[in-house]
């Protein structure tokens, strides 16, 4: 799970802000802690919300500037009661400004790689990491089939996955 900690060490302990979190959603404990570099044009800027008295991290977000990009992890357990608190607001939940939408990612591991990469002003994998899990008669068939066309395991998965994408997008 994601955590303070976590955070704290990717922004390199640099906060520049924090408030009480306004909206309900996530109860009544819960804070906003913001680092920002000052530079609106080509930096970054990371917030996380979390319960003051729990610890829990109930999500986290890191704005590209340089890129036009912007990446939010919710924690799963209150993702839905975020996007019902957004309806009710009338408030487009997946907007990051102006013309930037919010890029959702699944994993912990893939929010804090991108962001750690953005505040550091490196390149990154802009890929959404999506955990799967497979039965071992599936993964032993498509390790198999990963040999015979000889690329990697997660290539032929990737490849798999984005050929179902695009016959649903075609549908």
């Amino acid at each position: 799970m994601l955590t303070l900690k976590d955070f704290m060490e990717t922004v390199n302990y640099r906060i520049t802000e924090g408030s009480d979190y306004c909206w309900s959603c996530y109860g009544y404990n819960a804070y906003t802690l913001g680092s920002w570099n000052g530079d609106s044009d080509t930096g970054y800027s990371v917030d996380i919300v979390f319960d003051t008295v729990t610890q829990t991290v109930y999500e986290m977000n890191v704005s590209d500037y340089k890129n036009q990009r912007a990446y939010r992890w919710i924690n799963s357990d209150f993702r839905e009661k975020f996007q019902t608190e957004s309806k009710e607001r009338y408030v487009d939940a997946n907007q990051a400004w102006d013309n930037v939408t919010y890029i959702d990612l699944e994993t912990e591991k893939d929010m804090l790689e991108k962001t750690r990469a953005i505040v550091a002003g490196e390149d990154y994998d802009t890929r959404v990491e999506v955990p799967i899990e497979l039965d071992d008669e599936v993964i032993l068939n498509a390790a198999l089939e990963a040999h015979k066309q000889d690329i990697t395991l997660n290539q032929y998965i990737e490849r798999i996955l984005r050929n179902m994408i695009e016959s649903e997008k075609q549908k």
